[in-house]
């Protein structure tokens, strides 16, 4: 591999990430405030905010995104703690679509209805399309419309690229014996939660793993744990947004990070339980871009099994994890500084104020206590 395969890969990699950001961002424009009225209306109960969550997901291809929407509407009161963390789950299920559609540039035949699935046949069109509408059509929603094509080519333009640039990789000892340590479980978990907190979506780090799949250099062994971590790193995103928010969107992003961890923590446990009892072929076979879009979709939906019925204690830990303030007692009995008996106009005396601090944290004994 040349230093010009390595420029090859970056920009590969650049045009990937750019191509998924400017979907994403024409998706939510063009879906409009109907996407959060839907998102308002259809999250009252457990399941519709499931669905929800997972269905705005698969059209936005960006769990990150529905994420934040999310931790918004429970800062502004439109949503509760409770149907947050529905729809929370959802958007993990539905961002798995990105992997699917990736999945298809493995598709080999000389069939030419199958080869038209390849993206190699189809994205061409569509960034035409994209071009014509984006350029000549109008504005508002046909624009928008064009650049959600021409974004989605640019992303599997950006795609082939990297898994060409690659290619020579396969014929590279070196690189199979960094993907051997990656069989070891913490560090697959930790390697695909840093790449994914570095890009800020798992459904990119999925498709860089998936361009890396194509050396045929990635094993199952190394590639489960890799798209745990993603899960993980994916938070990041939820976790800024809250940054300077109310309590309760502090804890739906904290939410968002719990259902990531606990899932991958216990899935990663079987994994290991699995492979050291029953030392399955499969994890040492090459993982394919297929393989690796049914791993990550059965991790996802297996996490939210285990989960989504316990919602409510999830609810509990993370209530617990982001407490009430100790300082909301303030605002009933608010602390006085000696430093007024420089300024206040009646000049208080400096033992009254102490006696009233005192009857201050008796008071906001007394408010934890009775909490």
């Amino acid at each position: 591999m040349t230093i010009f395969d390595v420029l090859t890969l970056v920009g590969g990699l650049c045009l990937f990430l750019f191509g998924m950001n400017i979907m994403g961002q024409a998706l939510e424009r063009r879906a409009g405030p109907g996407l959060r009225n839907m998102l308002e209306r259809m999250t009252t109960g457990k399941l519709s905010g499931f669905l929800t969550g997972c269905g705005i997901t698969a059209v936005i291809q960006s769990s990150s995104a529905t994420t934040v929407m999310v931790v918004g509407f429970v800062n502004s009161g439109l949503m509760t703690l409770k149907q947050a963390i529905n729809v929370i789950m959802g958007s993990n299920v539905g961002t798995t679509i990105t992997a699917w559609i990736l999945s298809l540039s493995g598709v080999s035949s000389d069939n030419i209805w199958v080869q038209l699935l390849k993206p190699s046949s189809f994205v061409p069109v569509i960034a035409l399309l994209g071009i014509i509408m984006f350029m000549f059509v109008g504005k508002g929603k046909h624009k928008d419309t064009g650049m959600i094509l021409l974004g989605f080519a640019t992303l599997m333009f950006g795609m082939e690229t990297m898994s060409s640039s690659v290619s020579g990789l396969a014929d590279i000892p070196a690189f199979r014996q960094l993907f051997l340590l990656f069989e070891n479980p913490l560090l697959g978990v930790l390697a695909g939660a840093v790449l994914t907190a570095i890009i800020q979506s798992s459904s990119a780090s999925v498709g860089i793993l998936q361009a890396l799949a194509m050396t045929g250099q990635v094993s199952y062994g190394a590639a489960i744990p890799i798209l745990m971590g993603d899960s993980i790193g994916t938070c990041v995103t939820a976790l800024l947004s809250s940054v300077g928010a109310k309590k309760e969107a502090k804890r739906a992003a904290m939410a968002h990070l719990c259902f990531n961890v606990i899932g991958a923590a216990v899935w990663i446990t079987v994994f290991c339980v699995v492979r050291a009892l029953l030392h399955p072929v499969l994890l040492s076979a090459p993982a394919s871009l297929l393989g690796i879009a049914v791993a990550n979709t059965m991790f996802k939906v297996l996490s939210t099994a285990l989960l989504l019925p316990m919602s409510s204690l999830l609810e509990k830990l993370v209530t617990r994890l982001v407490p009430d303030k100790e300082t909301d007692t303030d605002a009933v009995a608010p602390e006085l500084d000696e430093r007024l008996l420089a300024t206040h106009p009646w000049h208080s005396p400096a033992a009254e104020i102490r006696r009233w601090n005192l009857r201050r944290k008796q008071i906001r004994r007394w408010i934890t206590a009775s909490a």
